[in-house]
This record gives C-alpha cells, sequence and structure tokens, in this order.
C-alpha cells in the first residue's frame, strides 16, 4: 500500500507503523480468507468465490487455536476476508477471541449484509476497521458485483458503520470498465465523511485473470494516478481528513517520488526515505494470507501455490520456514528478477511488484510485471 496523503501531503495514517518504521515487515499481517462462500459474484475475484457451501472450511476451536499462534507469535493485524466473511456464522465470535489475544481485526467485505444490528455487533466484536468494496456508482457497481442492487445495500452498510461508530472506507479496483467513475467516488467520499479510500490496480488471479485486456494501459494508469495525487491535495486543502491510498502496484511509489523531486526536492528525499522503510511489495515477508481450509500462501493472490496447512503445522512454523522454495526465493527475488526489474533504480521502493502478475502474463514469475507503467529512463533516475 501506498498512503499518497502521506506522501504527497504529508498527512499521518493510522497505519504508519506498519508500512514507514524500521520495524516494517517485523512480522507478516495476515489476510484469513474465513470462508469462501460469498452472496455476490464479482468479475475480478482473486477467490473465483460462489454462493454456495464449500467444504473443509476450519471450525470455530481450529480458527482461535490459529488466533493463538499468531498472538504468539507477534502477528498485529488479522484481516477478515473472503469470500464474503459474514457469511461464517462465528465470524464475530472469532474476531472478539482475536481481539482479546491482542490482534487487531479489521473486515473485508462488499458491505451488503451490514444493517443497523449488524454493524453494531462488528463495534462489539472489536473491528477497528472496516473496508467496503465498492467498484463505481449505480449499476456499473452492481454490475462489476453481479447483483441488481449491490450499490444500495453496499451504501446502507457504509451508512450503518459509520453510525455505529466503526472507522469505516471503501475498496475500489479500478478498470477500464469504471474509471470514468473514479470523481464520482471521490465526490461520495466527500459527501457522506468516509475516512479512507484505498484503490486498488487489478490482479490479474482469480477471476482477473477474464479481464485482465480490460486493466488501464500505461498512459491511462499515469492520469489515474495523477488525477488522484491532485484530489488527496484537494481534500488536505479543505481541511478533510481523509487516507487516500493506491494498492497492488509499487510503481506507484516511484512515480509519486519523481513527481515530488520535481514540485519539492527536499521533501522527496523525506518521502524517499520512508518508501525505503516500506520496502514495496512484501508477498512472503510482510503479508500472509490464510484460506478457508487452512492453507497458508505468500499472499492472498497466490491461492495456487501452497506453503503448508495449519491443520499439521501451526502457522508460525510454517512461515518461518526459510527452505521452503517459494518463500525462499520471494524473501530473495532481487537475485531473481528479469528483465526491466532487474536492473531497476527503484528496486529498494518496489520490490518487483506483483509477480502474480508476470506469472499470469508471461508464464514466468520473474519476468518483469506487465503493469508497469515507469519508462526505461524513469527506472534508472535514481
Amino acid at each position: 500500500m501506498n498512503n499518497i496523503s502521506k506522501l504527497w501531503c504529508g498527512v499521518p495514517g493510522s497505519m504508519d507503523e506498519l508500512r514507514y518504521s524500521k520495524t516494517t515487515h517485523q512480522k507478516p499481517v495476515v489476510v484469513w480468507n474465513s470462508t469462501q462462500r460469498c452472496n455476490l459474484s464479482c468479475v475480478h475475484c482473486y477467490s473465483r468465490s460462489e454462493n454456495k457451501l464449500y467444504p473443509k472450511e476450519l471450525t470455530t476451536s481450529e480458527a482461535k487455536a490459529f488466533v493463538d499462534d499468531l498472538s504468539d507469535f507477534g502477528v498485529k493485524v488479522l484481516l477478515f476476508s473472503g469470500g464474503e466473511p459474514l457469511l461464517r456464522l462465528d465470524l464475530l465470535e472469532v474476531a472478539r477471541y482475536a481481539s482479546d489475544m491482542g490482534l487487531r481485526p479489521v473486515l473485508s467485505t462488499n458491505g451488503t449484509l451490514i444493517t443497523q444490528e449488524k454493524a453494531a455487533q462488528l463495534k462489539d466484536a472489536g473491528f477497528s476497521y472496516v473496508g467496503v468494496s465498492l467498484d463505481g456508482i449505480g449499476e456499473i457497481n452492481n454490475r462489476f458485483r453481479g447483483k441488481p442492487d449491490a450499490f444500495e445495500l453496499a451504501v446502507a452498510g457504509i451508512k450503518n458503520c459509520l453510525k455505529a461508530g466503526v472507522k469505516t472506507g471503501l475498496r475500489f479496483t479500478v478498470t477500464k470498465y469504471n474509471q470514468k467513475c473514479v470523481p464520482e467516488i471521490f465526490d461520495f467520499i466527500e459527501a457522506q465523511g468516509i475516512p479512507r479510500v484505498c484503490f486498488y490496480h487489478l490482479a490479474y488471479v482469480g477471476r482477473g485473470t477474464t479481464i485482465a485486456n480490460d486493466d488501464l494501459t500505461h498512459e491511462e494508469t499515469r492520469a489515474f494516478i495523477d488525477y488522484v495525487l491532485d484530489k488527496a491535495e484537494s481534500f488536505h486543502l479543505k481541511g478533510l481528513n481523509t487516507e487516500i491510498l493506491t494498492v497492488d502496484n509499487h510503481a506507484d511509489a516511484a512515480y509519486l517520488y519523481l513527481k515530488l523531486k520535481q514540485k519539492d526536492p527536499k521533501k522527496a528525499e523525506h518521502v524517499l526515505d520512508l518508501l525505503k522503510l516500506n520496502g514495496g511489495n512484501s508477498s512472503g515477508t510482510g503479508i500472509a494470507c490464510v484460506d478457508f481450509t487452512g492453507n497458508v500462501h505468500p499472499d492472498q493472490f497466490w491461492q495456487h501455490y501452497t506453503l503448508g496447512n495449519i491443520r499439521a503445522h501451526k502457522f508460525s512454523q510454517i512461515w518461518s520456514n526459510n527452505k521452503e522454495p517459494l518463500l525462499e526465493a520471494l524473501r530473495n527475488r532481487k537475485i531473481h528478477l528479469e528483465g526491466k526489474c532487474s536492473t531497476c533504480g527503484f528496486l529498494n521502493i518496489c520490490n518487483g511488484n506483483l509477480r502474480v502478475r508476470a506469472e499470469a502474463i508471461y508464464g514466468d514469475i520473474w519476468a518483469p510485471d506487465p503493469a508497469c507503467y515507469l519508462t526505461y529512463e524513469e527506472t534508472k533516475s535514481d
């Protein structure tokens, strides 16, 4: 994640201690796909979730044992994801247990199931943040999500969370299909007083592989980031405390630095130091994923590669196995990267970007990330 509000405007963020400190990546943020069942059918779903029961889901006792291990291991954040996590019947119980064990539970949801009562329950369960996916305004979101009233229900869920006093933000995956909605999304955020928005670049995994051709071109991506930077500055000048972030394309960090270098060279050097502390993509180091059956993955996009299963070995043991081939390679990826990535002057702040995108397009996890929009000249700038 790149906190645009902090890096571009100097506004402190809610998770700066995880992103821009010397202890960054000490222990991973763990994404738990607590269920694969989902009430929607999103065109970019990385887990290909459907509205059906999936076998072998972790039991409540197994989930709590998993939480115990995370707590002992020193994990700070457990992100409950899915599928749609609110379809898991014991979600609130496990979240409350995680909170009591000292973890920070956060929720990634489509928002359509959050009634006023459910929002109050989320607060009582200890959720410190709820991220609601919204990929357009009105009908565009509904078609993106595969449900006629998905937008209306998600908006109601957002309002219910805010009313209940739960910090709530938006998650927006930008594609050719919905890029025209970005100005409306900013208007919506401002009108509703939403404190956070994460703009995700498309990952070519799961159902996302079928719409890879709908990703923005490099020129469109640059224009999109320029717009986000302008809106972040506009929000800041208005005194709005909205956190604006971009996710899943670490070329954003280098691009922001190069823009800032032209605008304010002294500030740019400070930002570069922060970006070096962050280190870029952290698959296999700063982020981990455990799916609904207990399989451990380098991140949520590596569902096709399993490092082990927590029913056989504790997560802490699996994650600490530096001899596991993919983990070892991801943790030492700079020597494996090829092409433009291998010679990039910003490798220390990007770390090779998303390897799963390279794999999807080139069949080689070490090939350049096709979504990197920096020119060769720009990659040699620092």
